[in-house]
């Protein structure tokens, strides 16, 4: 649960469906001078598990964070190269560590707000990332680098919806980030000014 509407209406289908799920929010590295919002979007996503009566877990993503996305971007600036940290923050922070944590506290899946398909094929026995019904949020290019051992164990419950659907739902469930702002910007560092931040 990152506190966005998106991870919100997930819960709240996989609920709905039977489920047994936890809430987790990924605590991730901030610099100093950029404003921390991360308390704001934690006490949303309480607030969600709250009203859906499931469990709630903080998951300690800083260092991961940290070390493999933000030292990674600025290394690769540094060299003249344009990185995208949201692939790396996908790889190594929530399906990297967080899945690590996950099956450490005996979970056996994950599931994200990400606009995506995981379809298996059963010709092929192997799973496939398919584009989401919505084209334009779709965020098949920041999962590119997800294994087959990867989509093993990931749903992405709101896939097959179109942005405008998830707000009904989640208007419909009385989920409180109905009306919330997308997040933009750099993987959980929100909109911030490049220049500014190397």
């Amino acid at each position: 649960l990152s506190g966005g509407v998106d991870s919100s209406v997930c819960a709240y289908l996989l609920k709905k469906q039977g489920y047994n799920i936890v809430g987790a929010f990924i605590r991730t590295w901030q610099p100093d001078f950029i404003e921390c919002t991360w308390r704001d979007e934690r006490r949303d996503a309480i607030r969600v598990a709250g009203l859906l009566n499931i469990p709630f877990k903080d998951i300690d993503g800083e260092n991961a964070y940290k070390e493999k996305v933000a030292d990674y971007m600025i290394s690769e600036y540094r060299l003249g190269r344009t990185p995208n940290p949201d692939i790396l923050c996908n790889r190594e922070v929530k399906f990297g560590i967080f899945w690590q944590e996950i099956k450490r506290l005996g979970g056996t899946h994950i599931a994200t707000g990400h606009y995506a398909q995981n379809i298996f094929n059963n010709e092929t026995g192997e799973f496939e990332l398919h584009i989401s019904k919505d084209n334009e949020k779709d965020q098949t290019y920041f999962l590119w680098k997800l294994t087959q051992d990867d989509l093993a164990h990931i749903l992405f419950p709101i896939g097959h919806l179109e942005k405008n659907e998830v707000r009904s739902i989640a208007t419909v469930g009385n989920l409180h980030t109905a009306g919330k702002k997308d997040s933009q910007g750099v993987c959980m560092l929100g909109k911030l000014d490049m220049k500014d931040f190397l």
